[in-house]
């Protein structure tokens, strides 16, 4: 029954990532275009993905994977997203300079460019916070305070720019991607505030 249950949720993960992957391949859209071009439309789809990926991991939602291993994965899968997001721009910028200084700067007249840059940079503040937390001398709880708000900033901007973005990725299978990005985040900061709740009434009540 374990063994099933860890299947299906392993197949369902696999599943929401790789099937837009799969509709954005199958585009029309991309026939014509530059191959660093599709490169870039592929390396934002699986950024996106990726950002499914770390809430689940820090819920402890995903079977096989102890505290411990869920969170170093988190942290390389963090990194593995600072480079899909870099890809992602640094093929837009190269196959299209000037629409990308128009986003980096917030001119774009695109509604879906300043949503990307926002996540885009939260993502790489993030990155470099974790890279220096220990000369920063951040303790878990604050880290935690300072984490989540940016997650936060991270999965709306993602998912919004993604919505706005009329592109490769099928309408249904963005909606969904969307839909569960937005889905794993809310359960796991509403049960990481059930947890802290529960572990600070046990201190309480063991407390003379």
């Amino acid at each position: 029954m374990k063994l099933a249950r860890a299947t299906l949720i392993w197949a369902a993960l696999a599943a929401a990532i790789c099937v837009p992957v799969a509709v954005a391949a199958a585009s029309p859209l991309l026939a014509w275009r530059d191959p660093l071009y599709i490169l870039a439309c592929f390396a934002g789809i699986i950024a996106l993905g990726l950002v499914l990926v770390q809430p689940l991991l820090i819920g402890g939602y995903l079977p096989g994977l102890s505290a411990y291993r869920g969170r170093r994965t988190h942290r390389w899968i963090g990194g593995a997203l600072v480079v899909a997001v870099a890809v992602h721009v640094a093929g837009l910028w190269i196959t299209s300079p000037p629409d990308m200084i128009d986003a980096l700067l917030f001119a774009s007249p695109t509604p879906f460019s300043p949503w990307g840059v926002t996540a885009m940079w939260t993502i790489f503040a993030v990155a470099l916070l974790a890279a220096l937390r220990r000369r920063l001398g951040l303790r878990p709880r604050t880290w935690r305070i300072v984490h989540m708000p940016l997650a936060v900033v991270i999965v709306a901007g993602s998912v919004v720019h993604a919505v706005l973005v009329e592109g490769t990725m099928g309408t249904m299978s963005k909606a969904a991607l969307c839909a569960l990005v937005l889905g794993a985040t809310i359960k796991v900061m509403v049960d990481l505030r059930v947890w802290r709740k529960r572990a600070v009434s046990r201190q309480e009540s063991m407390a003379p």
